[in-house]
C-alpha cells in the first residue's frame, strides 16, 4: 500500500492544503494528514478544531486519515509504514526550507522520499498566518477555507 504523510500545522486547513491532498489522492492508496507540533510556533486554533476541520472536509473519503502527532515525521512515517512525505510549495522559499528538511530526512531514514506539489497559481498567495490575521481583525476569511465548513467556529471571541 502507497501511503503518503502531508504533515503540518494546519492552523488552519487551507484551501491550499485541500487542493494538495485532492491532487495528490491519485498517486497514493492513503494520505494521512498529520497535525503535528511546531515548537516555533504558537497556536492560534485548538487542536481540536483542526483535527474535527479536516476530518469534516474529508468525510467522503475514507481515503485520508487525520492525527496527531509530537516528533519528527519520519519516525510517524515508521511507525505508519509509509514511505512518502507529501508537501505543497507555494513559492521558491517554501521550496528552499522544504528542500533542506527533505535531504535531512532522507539522510535519517533513505527509504522515505518527499514529493512536492506546486500550488494551483490561485492558492499561492493563500497563507495561514494571513489567514489567522485577517481573522484576529475580524475579516471574511471563508474564501480561503474549505467549503462546508461552519465559518462562525473559526471566529476568535476575545482574541483583541
Amino acid at each position: 500500500m502507497k501511503t503518503a504523510i502531508f504533515p503540518g500545522s494546519f492552523d488552519p486547513f487551507t484551501i491550499g492544503h485541500e487542493s494538495i491532498v485532492r491532487r495528490a489522492l491519485p498517486m497514493f492508496d492513503k494520505i494521512i494528514v498529520m497535525i503535528g507540533f511546531n515548537a516555533n510556533k504558537k497556536s492560534f486554533y485548538p487542536l481540536e478544531k483542526r483535527l474535527k476541520w479536516i476530518n469534516q472536509v474529508f468525510k467522503d473519503d475514507d481515503r485520508v486519515e487525520v492525527t496527531v502527532y509530537e516528533g519528527l515525521t519520519v519516525d510517524f512515517c515508521k511507525q505508519v509504514n509509509a514511505n512518502y512525505i507529501l508537501r505543497g510549495l507555494r513559492t521558491s522559499s517554501d521550496f528552499e526550507y522544504e528542500r533542506a528538511i527533505a535531504q535531512m530526512n532522507k539522510k535519517m531514514h533513505p527509504e522515505i522520499e518527499t514529493f512536492f506539489l506546486l500550488t494551483l497559481p490561485e492558492h499561492t498567495p493563500v497563507n495561514a498566518t494571513i489567514i489567522r490575521d485577517i481573522v484576529f481583525h475580524g475579516g471574511d476569511a471563508s474564501m480561503f477555507l474549505p467549503k462546508g465548513l461552519n465559518m462562525d467556529e473559526f471566529k476568535m471571541k476575545n482574541k483583541k
